[in-house]
């Protein structure tokens, strides 16, 4: 027999009852507008002229909503929003703490850029196979990885940006994307999958996917349940994800197959998810854990970057170069991780964000360098500093950043973890990231006297002359590696802020009261 329909129901007992503020809404803003645009993008799949500018205005957007969100977190600290007003730890909850958001904010400029060279670099035949519909499904899925405080749609949001990377990768069809496409796919599908299992592993242990959740409860379950096999396999899958040794031979097999914008965002984006994902759940849910492996992913760091430096001077192509180079800076951010404490996990912070930077920077001057020079071999590529001068000197100073070397963005962060690693007695970790710091130089060092410095009258080097091409083209190709130039100068002579903020968001994964208290103001989970 049906209740009365007079019979008052608590509504406050399962949902939500205050309304929304705007802080909230800018949460979960970045995600809706790029699903929202991605979908409007394929309804107009016949009308491929106006998606350049509707993405770009888009993306536009969301560099202004991330900068507002990211205000908005230093000035009040984490934000976070219930879906369908649930209450925690029962809805699906949008965190937004510090890390997210600076990370969030490098990932909409550098897909702003991306989308810039495009305008020249997709023809109409990319855009018809929807280039643009699959960047905007892209950034859902790395701003959903970066701001959500649930780790099962952490592997949701993983498998939106693997589904929408697969789309840009084998965007043209060719034998040889085909063929980076299979290698990239299968090592990311086995990745994801042991994500999966971890997650039920860790569903079983704690009744729960929420992350302030978990993070309260772990130490009850420190004695009694497995948490180092579960961390173990955390650290598998986000390893193999962020393209750390021995499972990163993924990358350099697969980045150089794609069109350059599409291998530029790559190169900028989908690792760093991979290394936030190792420090939200090992920095802030397992810290324990973290400390009693640190030894396993120091070793791991130590190989990855100095593997992937040897890797970077062995290499003709340049597009293969930069993916070593790629693996080699992973190395540094796991370093950081392992190292633990509120400088070093700073330092990896500071150090994904600038490699987000400079990583899409340098792909997209391999393109240029492809097409002033006439191949992506350095055998073949000459006198580039004479053909184009001010072009050489952008790239010199990029090169300078990806070695690390002042005045840039990546010498703070290896001096941070340097000194990091001296602190607590890891000498032989100092080394690798020195070590691997000088390899990198003398391999962007062969890469510019091959490409730039050497005569044209080398025998077997093509003539360094660009293709004709408009003064708008030239601007539309220009315009990006200028505005991500920019930023690495910036942040190289005007550290200060970036550091601090780093350092901050560090603290807050260390310390995740303030996380914690912004899913569950009264103080604990139901």
């Amino acid at each position: 027999m049906a209740a009365p329909t007079t019979t008052p129901v608590d509504y406050a007992a399962a949902y939500v009852m205050e309304p929304a503020t705007l802080a909230h809404w800018l949460a979960v803003t970045p995600i809706a507008l790029c699903i929202g645009v991605g979908a409007i993008l394929m309804m107009i799949r016949h009308r491929t002229d106006w998606h350049p500018p509707v993405a770009l205005v888009a993306l536009a957007i969301l560099i202004g909503v991330d900068a507002l969100l990211l205000m908005q977190v230093m000035a009040d600290g984490p934000i976070t929003m219930m879906m369908g007003r649930w209450l925690p730890p029962f809805g699906i909850a949008i965190t937004v703490d510090l890390t997210g958001a600076l990370l969030s904010l490098a990932a909409a400029i550098v897909a702003f850029a991306g989308a810039l060279y495009a305008h020249v670099e997709i023809g109409s035949s990319g855009r018809r196979y929807g280039f643009y519909p699959l960047l905007m499904l892209l950034m859902a899925g790395v701003s959903g990885a970066f701001l959500t405080g649930d780790i099962f749609n952490l592997y949701v949001w993983f498998e939106v940006l693997l589904i929408s990377s697969f789309g840009l990768l084998i965007l043209g069809s060719e034998r040889e994307q085909i063929d980076g496409a299979l290698k990239y796919a299968v090592l990311n599908l086995m990745a994801t999958t042991l994500f999966l299992i971890a997650v039920a592993y860790l569903y079983g242990i704690f009744g729960t996917l929420n992350m302030a959740d978990i993070a309260l409860k772990v130490p009850a379950y420190a004695e009694t349940a497995p948490l180092m096999t579960l961390s173990a396999l955390f650290i598998l899958a986000f390893s193999m994800k962020a393209a750390a040794f021995p499972v990163n031979f993924w990358l350099p097999a697969s980045y150089h197959t794609p069109r350059v914008v599409v291998s530029a965002l790559f190169a900028g984006l989908l690792t760093k998810v991979g290394v936030y994902a190792l420090l939200r759940v090992m920095v802030m849910l397992f810290p324990v854990e973290r400390e009693a492996l640190s030894l396993v992913i120091a070793v791991v760091a130590a190989l990855t970057m100095i593997l992937g430096a040897i890797g970077a001077l062995a290499q003709n192509d340049i597009r293969r170069f930069l993916g070593f180079v790629v693996i080699a800076g992973i190395g540094n951010m796991l370093a950081g991780v392992a190292i633990g404490g509120e400088m070093a996990v700073g330092a990896a912070i500071f150090y994904a964000l600038h490699s987000i930077l400079l990583m899409t920077a340098l792909y997209l001057v391999a393109g240029e360098i492809a097409r002033l020079g006439g191949s992506f071999r350095l055998d073949r590529v000459a006198g580039l500093w004479t053909a184009a001068p001010a072009f050489a000197a952008i790239s010199l100073a990029l090169f300078f950043a990806g070695s690390g070397l002042p005045p840039f963005s990546g010498f703070w962060p290896k001096t941070l973890l340097v000194k990091a690693s001296i602190d607590i007695g890891a000498w032989w970790l100092a080394a690798s990231v020195l070590v691997s710091g000088f390899l990198t130089t003398i391999a962007f060092g062969r890469v510019f006297l091959f490409a730039f410095w050497r005569p044209v009258a080398v025998e077997g080097a093509a003539n360094a002359v660009a293709p004709a091409i408009s003064a708008g083209a030239e601007r539309w190709r220009m315009a990006p590696i200028l505005l991500l130039t920019g930023f690495v100068v910036w942040f190289g002579l005007f550290p200060d802020s970036l550091i601090v903020a780093s350092q901050q968001a560090a603290a807050g994964l260390g310390d995740p009261t303030a996380y914690i208290r912004s899913v569950f103001p009264e103080g604990g989970a139901r």
